[in-house]
């Protein structure tokens, strides 16, 4: 695709970030959904700043003091379901995530991304700046995108900011679906999630954790549409990619070819594909970079050099958040966690 190969060229001057981050926890704990609830109704993957738990209210900010995001000034929170495999005698097994295309280790015997995903705060698309002023999120903002009640494909195609890829190589853009991969794929799975852009420039959060935004998203990078007179604030245009290493299954593809993945609130076509944002830049870092014309990793370095500082994959990788609910999410299961009676998804 076009924006892939603007990508990976060299001395391109948009302001957008794209970096990665590792994971700070894997549990079952939803603070905007179910703030308060331990557990959730489902397992997450989390990544971010170390502020996460059940209830988290103010400027997250400001309250962490590691993040799992290569830039140090993001305390953000970004989280989306689990993926599992399901094996033909009916045991679940989580999926492992890998670092994306660029963002790995960080040279010889270098230690690795642990798990995570890829966040990318766009403005236009890959190919220029636009002529709107982006507004970054404030303290205090948040928002999901996607519901897992999303039951029909109808209504998964509707988003189009919800899609999956078939990797036939860590480099593989294209060819994006509503509903989860109906064969192996050489590559794993990437999950993406892109959130709306439109703000109604008054409410930092809505009872439903959508309705202060309003979504103009036509997904793969480009440019989201305009932003209506109800929700006029143009902010950046987030994004997340997960790319889920599916590989170690494919010996076990059911025999019947079904598909085997499911997420772990039990929707095994992937419909139901959401995901949650929790702002937590520390004073005006974000909107500096927003302000800024920087490029991905011109974006920032160890020091001071760019507009944003770096943090090694090491200093990564060592941040985490200490688990409130103790479940095993790692070995063979015999059932998805919270999911005593799963739901029953049909095409």
């Amino acid at each position: 695709m076009k924006w892939l190969s603007v990508l990976l060229q060299a001395g391109l001057s948009q302001a957008a970030l794209r970096f990665g981050c590792s994971t700070v926890s894997i549990q079952r704990l939803d603070p905007l959904v179910e703030p308060g609830a331990i557990p959730s109704a489902h397992v997450h993957q989390i990544v971010g700043g170390n502020a996460f738990n059940a209830t988290m209210t103010g400027d997250i900010g400001e309250q962490g003091s590691c993040t799992t995001c290569a830039y140090t000034e993001d305390f953000s929170n970004y989280w989306t379901a689990v993926l599992y495999f399901r094996h033909e005698n009916g045991s679940y097994k989580r999926v492992p995530q890998y670092p994306n295309a660029q963002l790995g280790t960080e040279g010889h015997d270098a230690p690795d991304i642990k798990g995570g995903m890829t966040i990318y705060y766009t403005q236009k698309d890959f190919n220029g700046n636009g002529d709107k002023y982006i507004t970054a999120f404030q303290p205090g903002f948040r928002m999901t995108v996607g519901s897992p009640t999303t039951n029909t494909l109808e209504a998964a195609k509707a988003n189009k900011g919800l899609r999956y890829t078939c990797l036939q190589t860590i480099l593989t853009r294209g060819s994006e679906t509503p509903d989860l991969p109906k064969k192996p794929c050489p590559a794993g799975i990437m999950a993406i999630h892109h959130f709306p852009a439109c703000w109604d420039g008054k409410n930092l959060d809505s009872p439903d954790h959508q309705s202060h935004m309003y979504n103009t998203n036509l997904g793969a990078f480009l440019e989201a549409g305009p932003c209506p007179a109800s929700h006029p604030v143009r902010m950046p245009q987030l994004a997340y990619e997960t790319m889920w290493n599916t590989t170690q299954f494919d010996d076990m593809w059911p025999k019947d070819g079904s598909q085997p993945f499911v997420w772990s609130y039990s929707d095994n076509l992937g419909y139901g594909t959401h995901a949650d944002y929790v702002f937590g830049w520390k004073g005006d870092s974000l909107q500096r970079a927003m302000n800024d014309s920087c490029m991905f990793h011109a974006c920032g370095s160890p020091g001071a050099q760019g507009i944003l500082k770096t943090q090694t994959v090491a200093e990564m990788n060592e941040c985490a958040v200490q688990n409130t609910v103790t479940e095993d999410t790692e070995g063979w299961l015999s059932e998805l966690p919270g999911q005593k009676m799963p739901m029953k998804f049909t095409a």
